[in-house]
């Protein structure tokens, strides 16, 4: 199962797994672009990228940038069940 996380102000959208057998969380991140989408995938907590689709090195840069400043709150997420699991909604 795959949990909505956050959506960016250019409709980047990065949502991500339960926590996996091997303690390990996806991260997947979509971006629209015109007749589909650039997307890319993370696994934290070793954040190795995988099936990087359309987005630039500069771009996974930045989006390595971000994740590192928020695993912490998907990792929680993920052993919660998701944001509104883990904030009681």
């Amino acid at each position: 199962m795959m949990y909505p996380f956050i959506q960016l102000d250019d409709k980047t959208e990065i949502v991500h797994s339960e926590l996996l057998e091997n303690e390990k969380v996806k991260v997947y991140i979509e971006k629209p672009i015109d007749g589909g989408f650039n997307s890319a995938m993370c696994y934290l907590p070793e954040y190795k990228w995988d099936e990087i689709t359309g987005f630039s090195d500069d771009e996974i840069r930045e989006y390595h940038k971000m994740l590192e400043s928020m695993a912490h709150l998907i990792i929680r997420f993920a052993k919660e069940g998701g944001f509104d699991n883990a904030a009681n909604f």
